[in-house]
């Protein structure tokens, strides 16, 4: 498994530290000695390790809008930043559910855009009503989800060669089905899912909120999300503590091709059809924007609300720098860049908090 996959997992320490509640999963116990931190310095240094990140993201907000007020600083300007994301919100969050458990995906891009591709296939081509186009669209994609754990998990291949070679194939397959071209459906059903407006923003972009909220509940406050962490954190410590280590695994692959999925579902009604050559572009801001989420909210830890903020700290990044000058390759610049710096921060928070 690769170690960027777990840069958010506690120490062995702190593994060795937890004791299994009443309901059979893995709750931290307090160590021995150690006294929480008081005083105003300590929350100080509390809230700048949570909120740095969005503290940075106002900054770069001001100055984008000190340069081209005119542009930056509208209505605009917002709902761009904030209401065309939700593709990439879907996505995240499918690759997030399989680094939570330890678990590296490589084509949640390419299940998203099989899902993309064969709904527009079968209800603009074929003529197929819509919504067993979508149910079959988005089948596919958990299909291929329940593929990959069946690889990775039941039969131990690394799930770096299954995943990359998955969206290899699935990039292949639709490309077949769509015969290289662009495919499009004409659906006002369908988009008025997607861009319906609520309260000033596309009614997608409240599906994305939901989504997250949803994620973080669960790995907060259910027995499931404790025991996904505690599986990531140490997954032979969670099999001798009694949680089923296989099936945790087996179903966040699973979920992961239900959300990118939806993702491509979103995708669809949202734009009204897909080329199939451009999956595999999806896939670095989707994992930047994970990985960058680790220095928010729960440093060190994958979370949704620290994904959330990380996806609209680099689209308004990216935007901002567009409107002063920069032509369209400062996008992979700012992802790719943007990865790179999170999988150092990440690294640097898990060995600090080793340290101490």
């Amino acid at each position: 498994m690769p170690e960027t996959t777990v840069d958010h997992l506690v120490s062995d320490d702190e593994t060795s530290q937890r004791i299994l509640a009443d309901d059979g999963v893995v709750a931290p116990a307090p160590a021995q000695g150690e006294r929480p931190r008081r005083g105003g310095a300590g929350l100080l240094r509390t809230a700048a390790s949570k909120y740095a990140l969005i503290g940075v993201w106002a900054l770069m907000a001001l100055y984008f809008y000190s340069q081209v007020p005119d542009t930056f600083g509208t209505s605009g300007t917002f709902s761009s930043i904030f209401g065309s994301q939700q593709v990439l919100v879907f996505l995240a969050m499918s690759a997030l559910v399989t680094l939570v458990v330890g678990e590296f995906d490589l084509s949640v891009a390419a299940m998203m855009g099989i899902t993309a591709t064969v709904i527009p296939v079968l209800a603009g081509v074929h003529g197929m009503h819509i919504v067993p186009a979508c149910l079959i669209g988005v089948g596919a994609a958990v299909l291929a989800g329940a593929v990959n754990a069946f690889f990775v998990v039941v039969l131990d291949v690394s799930s770096f060669v299954v995943t990359l070679g998955m969206a290899t194939l699935l990039t292949g397959v639709a490309q077949m089905v769509s015969g290289s071209t662009i495919v499009s459906v004409s659906s006002p059903g369908l988009a008025k899912i997607a861009i319906g407006d609520v309260l000033g923003m596309p009614v997608s972009f409240w599906y994305g909120i939901a989504l997250a909220v949803l994620i973080a509940y669960v790995l907060a406050w259910t027995p499931l999300g404790r025991s996904m962490v505690f599986v990531g954190a140490n997954a032979e410590v969670a099999r001798l503590a009694g949680i089923r280590v296989q099936r945790v695994r087996f179903g966040a692959y699973v979920t992961a091709g239900l959300l990118a999925g939806l993702a491509g579902l979103v995708l669809v009604a949202t734009v009204g059809g897909f080329d199939s050559s451009t999956s595999n572009s999806y896939l670095l801001p989707a994992l930047a924007a994970v990985f960058l989420g680790t220095a928010v909210v729960q440093p060190g830890a994958f979370n949704p609300i620290g994904t959330m903020v990380a996806i609209y700290f680099l689209t308004t990044g990216i935007f901002g720098l567009q409107l002063l000058g920069y032509a369209g390759w400062i996008q992979n610049v700012f992802y790719g860049a943007g990865l790179v710096v999170a999988v150092a921060l990440a690294k640097v928070v898990r060995d600090r908090s080793r340290a101490r």
